[in-house]
């Protein structure tokens, strides 16, 4: 299926590695021009280089930095000569017991993964809607529809950015200009991310990496992790020209783990 959006640009958020870079490749090989960030710059140009080797005929840009700061958003943005995709995309919060977190780890968490993504929405959607196309897809968590208790920072940011979602991608003022807004759901997929999760836990619990590792796989219906490579398939498809009905949906990727109707 040719989904229509060759040509067009994109910014990938933390595309460096992981569901990030995942979403990049799939984008990239629909002839989609890039501006990717993420904070290592050395990852990151890795990152470029590969895309380029693998859509030749694409436009890949860089900005290296924290895109909870201004300035570096300001760079992401000025980089793009005209936004058409938006990924929001950022590493979670530590897990942790809420009774040891201060308001700044809060507020770290809050910045990160709620008010950041709003703030490059808000750069970008009115241009969409003028241009008559636009795609924002955030990337959040399976946690925030079956919350992990370890995951209070992810749960509460995350799902704070769901809400305000919900609302926006309502708007008709973007709805009734193509301009579709969805969240991404994420379970368990084989990134650096899960390896780490899987190590934490390994040590808190005394056993091995593999044991844990077979212990979470087979919680899945799946009975495998995820791969980057197909959360970014889907990502491409909701990008697309033909998903111009789709907008303010939770779409959770989850290999079946999560047991709920709704």
């Amino acid at each position: 299926m040719d989904l229509g959006i060759a040509g067009r640009w994109a910014i990938v958020c933390a595309a460096s590695k992981g569901l990030g870079l995942g979403c990049a490749r799939a984008l990239a090989l629909e002839g989609v021009n890039l501006v990717i960030n993420a904070r290592g710059d050395e990852a990151l140009q890795a990152a470029a280089a590969q895309l380029r080797q693998r859509a030749p005929g694409i436009e890949v840009r860089t900005v290296a930095g924290d895109i909870s700061d201004p300035a570096v958003r300001q760079q992401v943005l000025a980089a793009c000569p005209q936004v058409d995709i938006l990924v929001n995309n950022a590493g979670g919060p530590p897990p942790g017991d809420f009774r040891d977190w201060e308001r700044e780890d809060w507020i770290r968490a809050l910045d990160a993964n709620m008010l950041t993504p709003i703030e490059l929405i808000k750069a970008c959607v009115d241009g969409m809607a003028e241009r008559g196309f636009g795609r924002v897809i955030n990337i959040t968590s399976a946690a925030v529809k079956a919350p992990i208790d370890t995951l209070g920072l992810s749960n509460g940011a995350r799902s704070g950015l769901t809400g305000f979602i919900a609302g926006l991608a309502r708007q008709p003022r973007l709805a009734g200009n193509n301009v579709t807004i969805n969240n991404l759901l994420p379970g368990p997929f084989d990134t650096e991310r899960l390896q780490k999760n899987l190590s934490a836990a390994a040590d808190a619990k005394g056993a091995s990496l593999e044991d844990i590792r077979t212990q979470r796989r087979k919680g899945v219906p799946a009975q495998r992790f995820g791969e980057p490579d197909e959360f970014g398939a889907y990502c491409a498809f909701l990008c697309s020209a033909q998903a111009g009905f789709v907008t303010g949906q939770n779409l959770l990727l989850d290999g079946g783990a999560y047991s709920g109707t709704f």
